[in-house]
Formats: C-alpha cells, structure tokens, sequence
C-alpha cells in the first residue's frame, strides 16, 4: 500500500528515524565494527531514506538493531527503539513519498470495448 497525505507524511517520518541513525553510525560512530558493517549501516539507510526496496531494508534495519544489541552488550533501550521502527515499516510500507511507490504504485489501466 502506498498512502497519501498525512499518511505519506507519517511514514516518511518514520523513514526519517529509522535511516538517520544508520547513516550516523555508518559514517561517524562505528569505527570498531570494521569497514564491512559500515557500509552495510549506510547502505540499509540509504535505502531507507529514499523509500527503495523498504521491507527489506527495514528488515535489515531491525536484524542490525538486534545485533548491535547482542555484540556490543550495551544500554538496549535505543537499538529496542529502532528495531521496533524497522519492524513496523516492515508491515506498513513506504508511503507515497518514495521511490517504491513510483516504481511499484498504482498502475492506471484502461479497458475499452469494441
């Protein structure tokens, strides 16, 4: 589903929350994980952050959260957060102000009879 409006403003919102903090700890905060889950971090979030390929991407998003949980044995309460973000733009989608939602939205077909 690809909804309008205030919708479409709600989802990317929660877009927004969920990319932000991926691509921070991908070009600043995460330094010891080493090189590969960088660019794992800042290629989730790109894709978040455009709206391209958002079930997987927030399904990634939530499975790094999980990890990040796991292997740095830190407070869990932010990573529990942005997990939950991913999970739900699992279920609810992009919205309308995406790339998936030009690519794969409504489509307008005409039928004509002769």
């Amino acid at each position: 589903m690809f909804p309008g409006g205030w919708p479409a403003a709600g989802l990317f919102v929660l877009r927004l929350a969920a990319a932000i903090p991926l691509l921070l700890e991908g070009f600043w905060v995460a330094p010891h994980d080493g090189l590969y889950a960088r660019f794992i971090a800042i290629g989730v979030g790109s894709l978040l952050l455009a709206g391209l390929w958002t079930p997987v991407a927030a399904a990634l998003q939530a499975i790094i959260e999980v990890w990040t949980i796991f292997a740095r044995g830190t407070a869990p309460s932010m990573h529990v957060l942005l997990g939950a973000l991913g999970v739900s733009l699992v279920m609810l989608g992009p919205g309308a102000w995406s790339v998936d939602a030009r690519l794969f939205g409504r489509k307008r077909i005409n039928i004509r009879s002769r």
